[in-house]
């Protein structure tokens, strides 16, 4: 027998607020008959289709003070990877590395954090992905 990620937990200073900031990211939702309210210390978000990791967001005492040691690599749903990159800076969130074309033109990610600091990456979409690999497949 094997494990499975039941969710991942965040860490933070205000759960509700950042579990409000990362529903849009995620497309998430509070989880049905669950909603996160204010002053709620633990809040849980969940993808409304079924098929990603639910996310909760737990209060600690402590602030963040390093880098992260996991991070969340996001792609895009439906968008190129750079219009997400432009609505998640629309949103708040805070480049800390532009890593685009770190591997040749059209590779790379972007590295940003939350409100809270939390470190993430916007990766291209599987359509880049797959667009790049067949042209790279493509005869001469």
């Amino acid at each position: 027998m094997a494990a499975f990620i039941s969710h991942l937990t965040i860490d933070c200073s205000d759960a509700y607020s950042l579990s409000e900031w990362w529903k849009p990211v995620l497309g998430y939702v509070d989880v049905p008959g669950d909603p996160n309210l204010p002053g709620h210390d633990e809040c849980m978000i969940t993808d409304p289709d079924g098929a990603g990791v639910n996310v909760l967001f737990i209060e600690v005492p402590e602030g963040k003070t390093t880098k992260n040691r996991l991070h969340l690599d996001l792609r895009p749903r439906a968008d190129l990877r750079d219009t997400e990159i432009e609505r998640v800076i629309a949103h708040g969130a805070t480049v800390l590395a532009d890593r685009r074309g770190k591997y040749g033109p059209g590779s790379g990610w972007v590295v940003f954090a939350d409100p809270e600091g939390n470190e993430f990456c916007i990766l291209r979409s599987q359509a880049e992905v797959a667009e790049q690999a067949a042209s790279e497949d493509a005869p001469a």
